[in-house]
């Protein structure tokens, strides 16, 4: 496009947008520089305390205010009354010729100005001045004299007038402090009775959310029907209410899921002894795998009634964790690496635990891509592999009964399993996904310290401590191996070992496995 006079157009300048990143990463900024009230400000109990200090401020403010009025009103007007009372003998005085009493005066100095202004105007009023330095209520007319108009005053002593407004000033000061100190004592007191009943009740609620179903809140004002119930004890009502039906709900679907995988054991056992006398070829192969399966799922469903209803107590005792896990892989029959980074002696239950890093395992290989590493490292066990990872909604909320993704054929109930099991044992296991991709299960569990070996450790390195420097054996001042460092691998050294499901390990090769 062209000018009209023929000459090209000039390019246009384009403004940056409003948003820049600056301005973006200013206001960002701001936001958090923006200071926050402390969490204590959102209790109930300091909004009541603020609203009734509040309240008790403005009503004592207000009935001061009025008290105030009326009683120097009335004060003002005994004072204003009695000076012109005196200021009617002073008039008269003057007028007859006669001496003005004490202090009275024609154009006194001390009169105040519009006081004065007032008097020459021919007009009578009253005002507080002072008096040689004390309060006094002055009262002043006109008086006419030779030279021109004057103001005839009198003065009466105001001092007491004013302390004692002075005095219902502090004492409607002090009682308000007392009356507000006092109510806020009551509010308080009051208010904290309904907030420790409203803790109490979300306490239930947090331990029937976390398992605790026989938890209840037992409000007395429920039971007792003589007395009225408040909203507090309708909710904590509620509430109980709730969890008795929740209660009563669960405990009916877990003795259905155990009658229903009781009731299927009997035929299938039946089932699996019939399905071995089948003769051989595909199909009878075929009816085998259907019927372990079957009697896998009916022994997984028997085993989350029992977790479910919170009746498995573990039988602890201490174990060495490298080489448990060890043997689990083994007893796998899956190729997975194992990486132990630092041994530890955990107090747990041999055979859950072997349940859930079976699980554990089962689940990255059926779910997951290899490699399938485990790592060992002091009382914790990680399992990962190397696949999508693990589902959104399952760690937002945790593993679902009979729902599996992917390529897997499972039935859905390992790491429901996996978990239950590491709650009895009272480990902790973590599902997560890696940066890099997989699925990581991180299971951790409490670690079993000897005395003795505590009381070496803080002995130092004069006391064969935990560097491995002592006379601990006849090779050496390092004992306990050759080299003298405490044994044949250094312990702070990293050890790795590559366990096959062929029950080979790292160190020999042969098909399938791979050189430590």
């Amino acid at each position: 496009m062209r000018r009209s006079g023929g000459g090209p157009e000039a390019p246009r300048r384009e403004t940056p947008p409003r948003g820049t990143p600056r301005r973006t990463a200013l206001r960002r900024l701001a936001r958090r520089l923006r200071l926050r009230p402390p969490a204590w400000t959102a209790t109930l109990t300091w909004k009541s305390a603020v609203f009734i200090t509040v309240m008790c401020c403005t009503l004592a403010a207000l009935l001061g205010a009025l008290v105030h009025t009326a009683v120097t009103r009335q004060t003002v007007g005994q004072a204003r009354e009695k000076a012109l009372s005196r200021l009617a003998d002073v008039t008269y005085a003057y007028q007859a010729g006669e001496p003005l009493p004490p202090g009275s005066g024609i154009d006194p100095a001390e009169l105040p100005d519009s006081l004065r202004a007032l008097a020459l105007k021919g007009r009578q009023g009253t005002a507080v001045g002072r008096r040689h330095g004390r309060p006094t209520m002055w009262a002043a007319g006109p008086a006419s004299g030779p030279d021109g108009p004057h103001a005839v005053a009198t003065g009466v002593d105001y001092g007491q007038s004013a302390r004692t407004i002075n005095g219902l000033d502090g004492a409607i000061t002090g009682s308000s402090v007392l009356a507000i100190g006092a109510t806020l004592l009551v509010g308080a007191f009051a208010v904290t009775r309904v907030t420790r009943r409203l803790h109490q009740t979300a306490q239930v609620a947090r331990r029937i959310s976390a398992g605790d179903l026989d938890a209840r809140v037992n409000d007395p004002r429920t039971s007792d029907r003589s007395r009225r119930p408040d909203e507090v004890a309708i909710v904590a009502g509620a509430l109980d209410t709730m969890a008795s039906t929740l209660q009563r709900k669960l405990l009916a679907e877990q003795r259905f899921t155990a009658d229903v995988a009781h009731e299927l054991r009997t035929p299938l056992t039946g089932l699996s002894a019939a399905a071995e006398l089948l003769p051989p070829g595909r199909p009878s192969e075929l009816v085998r795998e259907r019927v372990r399966t079957m009697r896998t799922l009916t022994e997984d469903l028997l085993e989350v009634s029992r977790l479910d209803a919170r009746t498995e107590h573990a039988d602890l005792d201490v174990q060495e964790l490298a080489p448990l896990t060890e043997g689990v892989v083994r007893m796998s029959g899956t190729v997975t690496e194992v990486r132990v980074v630092r041994g530890a002696a955990v107090e747990t239950d041999r055979r859950r635990l072997e349940r859930v890093l079976g699980n554990l395992i089962s689940n990255a290989h059926h779910h997951g891509r290899p490699p399938v590493v485990v790592t060992v490292e002091g009382p914790v066990v990680s399992v990962r592999d190397h696949g999508d990872g693990f589902p959104a909604y399952l760690l937002e909320d945790g593993p679902q009964r009979f729902r599996t993704e992917g390529r897997g054929k499972g039935h859905g109930l390992g790491l429901t399993i996996a978990l239950g099991q590491a709650e009895a044992i009272g480990a902790e296991l973590v599902l997560g996904n890696a940066p890099d991709g997989g699925a990581v299960a991180r299971l951790s569990l409490p670690e079993y310290v000897r005395l003795d070996l505590a009381d070496a450790a803080e002995e130092g390195p004069d006391g064969g401590g935990p560097d491995g420097r002592g006379d601990g054996g006849p090779d050496g001042p390092g004992g306990g191996g050759p080299d003298g460092d405490g044994g044949p691998r250094d312990r702070g050294a990293r050890t790795r070992r590559d366990t096959r499901g062929d029950g080979e390990t790292g160190g020999s090769r042969g098909p399938g496995t791979s050189a430590g």
